[in-house]
């Protein structure tokens, strides 16, 4: 049985943890904008934390649901309502063949992730699910799509009601600072822009997808020019390119590149940016060292496999 998306967000596609293992063929892995909301979506319907989910943004999406499910929605800048109905983001819960979801865009964030017990059974690509179009890789999900799941989906009712504390929830915010180890050409910019680079706040630019988030504000001098052999790249690092306008790369980002590089952002931190609004919202940068950025990161993770709890015993603990 199937989810039918009545409706498509702007971007809407299926995303696993991502592909891993052949970046040094020019794939990049691709995987989900805000990897804390995916995995959190997963544990709250008791799937493996790297399995797919529907991941949308910018805009509203519909779907219509043909077996009995049980699902949950994490992320920011979405309502959720069945059948007209508000339901909580961040919570498990069930459905019935003929219930409709929709999510309805608001203020405060732009990815959701849609999570359905047993996983999203769609096609794989080099053993991942995760759609790719620019390598044909799939494609983005349109109206009339429908969705395939697993016969199990509707096996795990038990974990309906259990939810994410909001204390456990990512410090999401229209102005963010985000932590950066410093890059390996810090040579190639003047001292002075690289004062610059902590003390500016960049505003997100319009011009900013799944590859990449560009930023706009104070430009950062370089030395002796952009340009340099192509280095194999990473989720998070910063470009500086002949304009000295930074852009972070994101999931869909190439694996390789020819500009400096000035750091890169701690992966617990890139949730924030991601669900950041492109036109107004505010980056600004923080320096940590490579330990630091690490224990953050799986602090994080036993957090959010551990925050997960039944609705009642939140109210029992209030």
């Amino acid at each position: 049985m199937t989810l039918l998306v009545e409706q498509a967000s702007l971007s809407m596609s299926i995303q696993d943890a991502g592909r891993f293992g052949y970046q040094r063929f020019g794939m990049p892995a691709s995987g989900p904008m805000d990897w804390w909301a995916f995995r959190a979506a997963n544990r709250l319907v008791g799937n493996h934390p790297d399995a797919a989910c529907v991941e949308m943004g910018y805009s509203e999406a519909e779907l219509s649901v043909e077996q009995h499910s049980l699902m949950a929605v994490t992320g920011a800048g979405y309502e959720l309502l069945i059948n007209g109905r508000s339901l909580p983001l961040w919570m498990s819960f069930t459905v019935r063949p003929g219930d409709r979801l929709r999510l309805r865009k608001t203020s405060g964030g732009n990815w959701v992730y849609l999570a359905i017990a047993g996983e999203v059974q769609s096609t794989t690509w080099m053993g991942s699910r995760s759609m790719f179009p620019a390598a044909g890789l799939g494609r983005r999900l349109s109206e009339g799509d429908r969705i395939p799941l697993s016969a199990s989906a509707g096996e795990r009712a038990a974990f309906a009601g259990h939810q994410v504390p909001n204390k456990q929830l990512p410090d999401y915010a229209d102005s963010v600072t985000l932590r950066v180890v410093s890059g390996p050409q810090q040579e190639r910019f003047t001292p002075s822009s690289i004062v610059k680079f902590w003390e500016t706040t960049y505003t997100l630019s319009t011009q900013s997808d799944r590859m990449g988030y560009r930023l706009q504000g104070s430009p950062i001098a370089h030395t002796n020019g952009a340009d340099l052999v192509s280095q194999g790249m990473v989720l998070g690092q910063i470009q500086v390119p002949g304009d000295g306008q930074p852009i972070v790369m994101m999931p869909d980002h190439p694996t390789t590149g020819g500009y400096t590089w000035i750091g890169t952002v701690a992966k617990v931190d890139l949730p924030l940016l991601a669900q950041l609004s492109p036109g107004s919202g505010k980056v600004s940068f923080s320096p940590c060292e490579l330990g630091e950025a690490q224990s953050a990161w799986a602090e994080v993770i036993n957090q959010i496999d551990s925050a997960t709890q039944a609705e009642e015993d939140l109210w029992l603990n209030l």
